[in-house]
């Protein structure tokens, strides 16, 4: 099967990091697999060039250029299928496919916004879901939107896909290189520097903190454009607060790294502390590694996490300040048992042959009639 994957860009983000994984695991088994952006961001360009997947950039100056030239690239592609994630590809392969196409098309929602309840454009594009062959989602709450939003697409369109993870690979390790009797308790966040990610109420829950538990904890925050051009102003906003409330001790930021696993594994916690999402890879990740998860009650995590404990309103500086209390004051045992069964939970839900074989299926079976 010819398959080509289609997303704005290879940065360092979630949506991209399972798409990749994806195109690998058909790559592994005999498919012919291309990818196409239109945006030139190639954190994750050398892993695909590396399996001799083919990289496609098309860029253009106009909205309506992209639309056509990505249109034209795909109707003379040869494609059996098409599988393309975030709001506008889809929306773009939608286009392309009409007024007909031969090639089965999946689109993917990995961004559970709630915003689609409410702004008229991301309404219309989840209209266009009609000229697609299957939804599938990352999350139930993030279908649940799209079929709250456009509740006459029909039901059997939609699909929920969990993340995958290898579990041989993203493991715990017997000796990590950070010392694990430090004083400290080390939390390893990963995302973006915006709104979504919640970085400044993070922040303000760590002023919440007593001194002396807000001493024990550092932090580190992996993720791009800490230097200028930013995405906008949250960075420099949280250099200001961390400034204001004396805590250049306890978070530090990091560039995006493709080394992020053997970050998690020399971690103690792995935290999210977003306002929404589809479903995130470092939550899969975290598991796998066998670490504690701290996180927002969004998306399916409360579905996932066994420890209700540990998830927090994330709009709620005091209910992130009590969880952050909570897990510092947790013995080393405690947490490894924690770890463990977060381990037993990835290693059923996010297996990456079930979860592949599940895509495949979609793209595979004979085009319905739209």
């Amino acid at each position: 099967m010819k398959i080509l994957c289609v997303i704005e860009s290879l940065e360092a983000g979630g949506a991209q990091r399972q798409l990749v994984g994806l195109a690998s695991q058909f790559k592994s088994l005999g498919h012919e697999v291309n990818f196409l952006t239109y945006y030139d961001n190639p954190f994750y360009t050398s892993i695909l060039e590396s399996q001799g997947i083919e990289v496609n950039l098309i860029e253009s100056r106009t909205y309506l250029g992209r639309v056509v030239k990505i249109r034209s690239f795909i109707r003379k592609g040869g494609y059996d299928s098409v599988l393309a994630f975030l709001e506008t590809p889809s929306f773009i392969c939608e286009i392309a496919g009409l007024p007909f196409r031969k090639w089965k098309l999946i689109v993917g929602e990995r961004n559970a916004n709630p915003k689609m309840l409410k702004a008229k454009k991301m309404k219309i594009f989840r209209f266009f879901h009609f000229f697609a062959d299957e939804v599938v989602a990352n999350s139930l709450v993030n279908i649940e939107m799209v079929k709250k939003v456009m509740p006459i697409l029909p039901k059997n369109k939609f699909h929920v896909i969990y993340n995958m993870i290898d579990s041989n690979e993203w493991k715990p390790i017997k000796e990590p290189t950070r010392n694990v009797d430090s004083l400290f308790l080390e939390i390893l966040v990963a995302g973006r520097h915006v709104p979504q990610k919640n970085l400044l109420g993070l922040i303000e829950a760590l002023n919440l903190l007593p001194r002396k538990e807000r001493d024990k904890i550092r932090i580190k925050w992996y993720g791009d454009k800490i230097t200028p051009p930013y995405y906008d102003s949250t960075y420099v906003e949280s250099l200001d607060l961390i400034n204001k409330y004396d805590l250049n001790n306890i978070i530090k930021f990091y560039p995006a790294t493709l080394k992020i696993k053997e970050k998690i594994q020399n971690s103690d916690v792995v935290g999210l502390f977003s306002i929404h999402e589809g479903f995130p890879n470092i939550v899969c990740e975290g598991m796998a590694c066998g670490k504690p998860i701290i996180a927002s009650t969004v998306s399916d995590i409360p579905l996932i996490i066994e420890n209700p404990y540990l998830l927090f309103d994330p709009t709620d500086h005091q209910s992130i300040a009590n969880v952050l209390s909570r897990i510092v004051n947790m013995g080393k045992q405690e947490l490894k048992s924690i770890g463990g069964e977060n381990r037993k939970i990835a290693i059923e839900k996010f297996d990456p042959i079930n979860i592949s074989n599940k895509y495949l299926k979609l793209l595979s079976n004979e085009k319905k009639l739209n």
